[in-house]
């Protein structure tokens, strides 16, 4: 009888026993289970998706997840089957929502776990810092969270704190079938930066555009609009402008600088090509020719060249085909899209010659018509000043001539012509010195008594520490603004007769060098022996493409 009993105490603790953490563990999963499935079914119902499919498929498999772990002898083993079959419905419903959903709403992404680390008080704070400024002038308010708008926003904010900060003068964003490439405009240098996924950039055009008052969704037309960005009590204007292609549509955004109006003291020539330059103040008659390529400076030294001229002495007015900067006391008469149909750019300049200014400047002459009446103005008792587009001081003149169609008549009235480019300027914080290479002073005909050193950009930046560390002063790129750099000839009377009875362009180059005319690479290699910048970049801007060298 007593071992009846005891045999029977043992079956009742046996068969009655129950481990507490493990029931704890199916407890809290269970509730989180149901917690789940409630979150889904409303999730689903939200976002359009079939919500009773998805919560029969997360239920179901809870469920058999459910009687498999409790008829499993190892509790471990059965817990993690549970978890599998419950996570994979649910990742399941997560991939499937987040192909419904526009990409600020998507969960369990990469940005979608880094936001959940990120304190979202203090990300509001930041935005708030941004003001954006639409082109009718009206403040355009912080979005709600979660909505187009914000992503919007919260992209605008980090692409032009990057692009001010990096000082990126233009930022391009050009499409292609799966991202956004993105590069920006530094100092004249192009700059690719990390490209940007294409919804997300889709977002950030949106925006811009509607900053911009451009037509949301003219995606083919081009299209330009201005808007601001101020941040801090400092406030930068940009132009937007908008292109279709067949990839999409590409976007190009441009900050426009308050540019300052130069004087010749402060372009960058030296001491004795000013005195060059202001020579011309003292001439009754004459064209001096001001040249370059594209994005060289020559509109600044157009300018400069205008203005040393005195406006309350001389009658002075200019024909541009977009003014840069607003000159005071002179009149710039603009050529506009308008005029085509009515007159052209010669008969612009002939109405402006005829108005009788002392002093005449004449942007981007580029055609016969134009040059003959420049010509005709010089020779006339007018001081004229013409742009051309040029790669040397030589060319310059062989394609004024052809345009002049008179080789008398341009050395008759030609004054001088300067040809100038635009270097990169070393960041004194971080160019680093070197000794150069004998065979590189050779091959430049320097002197090794006077380059003992160089520099060039530097790479790396450490502190006090030794650790790495990019520069502040140039963001790490090494260069930190640009120089002009000119090759300047002034045309007297036995220049004259050289350039009406030479037979060729070098015979005349031939005699524009005994006459001390100084070469842009001289004038660069001056710069880089005294470590302004490096012979990399010398080279690099005085490079030109073969493409580039046929055009006279």
């Amino acid at each position: 009888m007593e071992c009846l009993m005891t045999d029977l105490i043992v079956a009742v603790e046996y068969g009655g026993y129950i481990s507490i953490p493990k029931f704890a563990v199916f407890v809290v999963l269970f509730v989180l289970w149901i917690a789940l499935l409630s979150w889904l079914y409303r999730d689903a119902r939200a976002i359009g998706t079939n919500e009773a499919f998805w919560a029969a498929v997360v239920f179901g498999a809870g469920a058999a997840g459910s009687v498999i772990w409790l008829l499993t002898p190892i509790f471990v083993v059965g817990l993690l089957f549970y978890i599998i079959v419950v996570g994979a419905s649910s990742l399941g419903y997560v991939m499937h929502r987040n192909t419904q959903v526009p990409e600020f709403d998507r969960i369990l992404t990469i940005e979608h776990i880094k936001d959940l680390f990120v304190n979202q008080e203090r990300t509001i704070e930041q935005l708030e810092s941004y003001k954006f400024i639409t082109a009718n002038n009206n403040d355009v308010p912080l979005p709600q969270p979660k909505t187009p708008d914000f992503l919007g926003y919260k992209m605008a904010c980090d692409i032009f704190s990057d692009a001010i900060w990096r000082r990126a003068s233009d930022v391009l964003f050009t499409p292609t079938a799966q991202e956004y490439k993105v590069t920006y405009n530094v100092d004249g240098t192009l700059l690719k930066q990390p490209a940007m996924p294409r919804d997300q950039t889709e977002y950030f055009i949106r925006f811009v555009k509607n900053l911009a008052a451009l037509d949301m969704d003219e995606r083919r037309k081009p299209q330009k609009g201005k808007f601001r960005v101020r941040r801090e009590g400092k406030t930068t204007d940009w132009e937007l402008a908008t292109a279709g292609s067949t990839a999409g549509e590409q976007i190009a955004l441009k900050q426009i600088m308050q540019q300052q109006i130069s004087r010749l003291s402060d372009i960058g020539v030296s001491s004795k090509q000013r005195e060059q330059l202001e020579t011309i103040r003292h001439l009754k008659q004459g064209l001096f020719i001001v040249s370059g390529p594209r994005n060289s400076g020559v509109t600044t030294t157009f300018y400069a060249l205008v203005r040393n001229h005195d406006p309350f002495v001389y009658s002075i007015s200019t024909l541009e085909r977009k003014v840069v900067v607003d000159l005071p006391n002179i009149t710039q008469e603009v050529f506009a899209l308008s005029d085509t149909g009515v007159t052209t750019y010669a008969k612009k300049l002939l109405s402006i010659v005829r108005m009788g200014p002392d002093i005449v400047g004449v942007a981007d002459c580029a055609d016969t018509e134009t040059a003959e009446v420049a010509c005709a103005a010089a020779k006339d008792g007018k001081i004229v000043y013409a742009t051309v587009e040029a790669d040397n001081v030589l060319k310059a003149l062989a394609r004024w001539i052809k345009f002049a169609g008179d080789k008398n008549l341009v050395a008759d009235t030609l004054i001088g012509i300067v040809n100038q480019r635009l270097l990169r300027v070393l960041c004194d914080e971080c160019k680093q010195a070197y000794s150069p290479n004998p065979e590189i002073l050779r091959k430049f005909n320097i002197p090794p008594e006077k380059a003992k050193v160089f520099y060039r950009a530097g790479k790396v930046v450490y502190d006090k520490r030794g650790k790495s560390r990019t520069c502040e002063n140039c963001q790490g790129i090494g260069f930190v603004g640009r120089m002009a750099i000119f090759e300047i000839i002034m045309i007297n009377d036995q220049l004259r007769e050289v350039i009406k009875q030479s037979k060729s362009l070098a015979d005349v180059g031939t005699q524009f060098r005994r006459a001390k005319m100084v070469y842009l690479q001289e004038t660069a290699l001056q710069k880089v022996i005294a470590g302004t910048t490096c012979i990399n970049e010398m080279v690099r801007v005085l490079s030109r493409k073969k493409d580039q060298r046929k055009r006279p």
